[in-house]
C-alpha cells in the first residue's frame, strides 16, 4: 500500500476531529457567554444567545436548557410571584422531551442524560421552594440514577456534581430541618451533608456551566442551614464581584453584613441597591427589595441616633410592606411600626407614636411587639 492511500484516510480523520472539536469549543464558548448574560440579568441577550445556539446546535438540548434557566432567575428575583413557575415547568418538559428521543437512539448520549437529569433537578429545587415537598423529592429520587449514568459515561464532568451535592446535602438536612418530611425520606437514598458539601464546592471551583449555581447554593446553605456567615460570604463576594448588577448577590451580601453586626456597611450596600432601583436596574425595583433595603438603611440611622432618617426609611419600608403584605403583617413591617413608634416618642411626637402602638395591637404577634406596644403605650419609649 502507498504512503499517499494510508496518510490521505488519516488526514481525513484529523481533519474531521479538529472540525467536531473547534465545534464543541465554540458551543460551550456561546453556552457559557449566555450562562454570563443570565447571571447579568440580561435577559433578552441570554435568550438571543440560546436561540442561536438552538439553531445551530438543534440536536443539542443546551439552548432549551438554558432558555429555560432565564425563567428560573426570573423566578429568584422574587420568589413569592409565581407568574413564570408554569411557563418554566413548561420548557423544562420540553428539555425531557428531546433528551428522551436522543436517548431512544443514542442511550449514552452524556448530553441528554445530564440536561434531561438536571431539568428533573431543577424542576424538584422549584417544587421545594413551592413546598411540595413530595412532588419535590420524587424529582431528586428520579433524576439522581439518570446523573450517576452521565457520570459514569463521562467522569470528567464536573457539573454533575451539582446534582449530586444538591441531594445530598438536602437529603441530610431535611429530616432535621423539616422534622414532618421524615417518614418520607425512608424511601429515597439516604444523603451525607459533609459529602454534598463537598462536591458542591468542587463544582463551584471548577465546574464548567454550573459552577455559578453551585456557588450560589453554597451560599445559601452556608448562611441558612450552617450559621457559617464567613463562608457564605466568601461565595457572595465571588459571585457579586463577577455580577455587581445581580440583585440577588447584592442583597445577600448586606444580610450577611447584618448578621455579623456591620450595619455600617450593610447601609453602603442597601443604599446601592436603592441607587439602582431609582433608573430601574432590572430586578432592582420590586416593592420587595425596596422594603427590604429601607428597613435595614433605616436600622443603621436608628442606631447611629440619626432619628429623622431612621423615621424616613422606616416610613418607606413600612408603605412598601402594605403593598406586598396579603395574608397576615410581615416582620418588616410589625418591626418598623415599633421603630417608628419609638423614634416619634424620642422626637416628642407622642400623638404619631401612640398611633403606631395601637396599630400594633391589631397585629399578630412578632417577637415581643404587643408587649413593647402596651409598655410603651402606657410609659413613652426613652433610651
Amino acid at each position: 500500500m502507498s504512503l499517499r492511500k494510508i496518510l490521505f484516510p488519516l488526514t481525513l480523520l484529523l481533519l474531521f476531529s479538529t472540525n467536531l472539536h473547534s465545534q464543541t469549543v465554540n458551543r460551550d464558548s456561546t453556552i457559557i457567554q449566555g450562562i454570563k448574560a443570565i447571571y447579568n440579568i440580561k435577559f433578552d441577550e441570554a435568550e438571543t444567545i440560546f436561540r442561536s445556539l438552538i439553531a445551530d446546535y438543534p440536536e443539542n438540548p443546551a439552548g432549551r436548557f438554558f432558555l429555560a434557566m432565564i425563567d428560573w432567575w426570573k423566578i429568584l428575583l422574587d420568589l413569592d410571584v409565581e407568574t413564570y413557575d408554569d411557563l418554566f415547568f413548561q420548557k423544562l418538559e420540553d428539555v425531557i422531551f428531546q433528551c428522551d428521543e436522543i436517548l431512544k437512539k443514542d442511550p449514552k448520549n452524556v448530553d441528554a442524560l445530564f440536561f434531561k437529569g438536571g431539568s428533573i433537578g431543577f424542576r424538584g429545587r422549584l417544587r421545594a421552594y413551592r413546598e411540595s415537598w413530595l412532588k419535590a423529592a420524587d424529582d431528586g429520587r428520579e433524576a439522581l440514577p439518570i446523573v450517576e449514568r452521565a457520570s459514569n459515561l463521562d467522569p470528567s464532568n464536573l457539573d454533575v456534581q451539582l446534582g449530586f451535592g444538591i441531594y445530598n446535602y438536602y437529603a441530610s438536612v431535611i429530616p432535621n430541618e423539616y422534622p414532618l418530611l421524615k417518614p418520607l425520606m425512608i424511601f429515597f437514598p439516604s444523603g451525607d451533608k459533609e459529602k454534598g458539601i463537598e462536591q458542591l464546592t468542587n463544582t463551584a471551583l471548577n465546574g464548567k456551566y454550573a459552577k455559578y449555581e453551585a456557588r450560589y447554593f453554597l451560599l445559601t446553605l452556608y448562611y441558612s442551614y450552617e450559621n457559617d456567615y464567613r463562608k457564605a460570604e466568601e461565595y457572595a463576594v465571588m459571585l457579586h464581584e463577577e455580577f455587581p448588577d445581580n440583585p440577588v448577590f447584592q442583597r445577600w451580601l448586606g444580610r450577611i453584613a447584618v448578621k455579623k453586626g456591620n450595619y455600617f456597611l450593610a447601609s453602603e450596600i442597601f443604599n446601592e441597591i436603592l441607587n439602582k432601583a431609582e433608573p430601574g436596574f432590572y430586578g432592582y425595583s420590586t416593592p420587595r427589595v425596596k422594603r427590604e433595603a429601607a428597613y435595614y438603611i433605616g436600622v443603621h440611622h436608628r442606631n447611629m441616633n440619626e432619628l429623622d432618617s431612621a423615621k424616613h426609611y422606616f416610613e418607606l419600608c413600612a408603605e412598601y410592606s402594605k403593598q406586598i403584605d396579603k395574608k397576615e403583617e410581615s416582620g418588616f413591617l410589625i418591626n418598623a411600626y415599633l421603630y417608628l413608634g419609638m423614634i416619634n416618642d424620642l422626637l416628642d411626637n407622642r400623638e404619631d407614636a401612640v398611633k403606631y402602638y395601637r396599630e400594633l395591637l391589631d397585629m399578630r404577634n412578632y417577637g415581643k411587639s404587643r408587649e413593647q406596644a402596651k409598655q410603651y403605650l402606657e410609659n413613652p419609649y426613652r433610651n
